[in-house]
């Protein structure tokens, strides 16, 4: 018996890296996949269990392993159920912005600057 594939737009789209499949298809169209270490260009490139996946999603680079094809788009409890997640993790989250004190002006501060401007006039 023949190893079951997928068309790896499609197992991108199961696995719930893409909203929809023409998303993922225009990745992989646009040559943003790679596929064991090598870029994919067409969507209908067959991918099964053991492959491994590159591609950028967000600012993030995922790396993912295939464990097993989908049979349909489930909930996301079912579709990390699909892949092995290599990506590597950084120690430290990103900063959020800080509050700077900046912002919208009081109403103390807003009646000062009309005075300022009728003055000038």
């Amino acid at each position: 018996m023949a190893e079951a594939k997928l068309r790896v737009d499609k197992w991108l789209w199961q696995a719930r890296f893409f909203k929809t499949r023409s998303l993922a298809a225009k990745q992989v169209s646009g040559g943003h996949v790679r596929l064991n270490g090598n870029r994919v260009l067409k969507p209908a490139q067959a991918v099964g269990p053991g492959d491994v996946l590159t591609f950028p999603q967000g600012r993030v680079v995922r790396v993912v392993r295939v464990e097993k094809l989908g049979e349909r788009r489930g909930p996301a409890p079912e579709a990390q159920a699909l892949y092995f997640d290599m990506t590597e993790k950084k120690d430290t989250p990103p900063k959020n912005p800080s509050f700077e004190g900046k912002g919208r002006p009081t109403k103390k501060d807003r009646r000062a600057l009309d005075l300022s401007r009728t003055k000038e006039g």
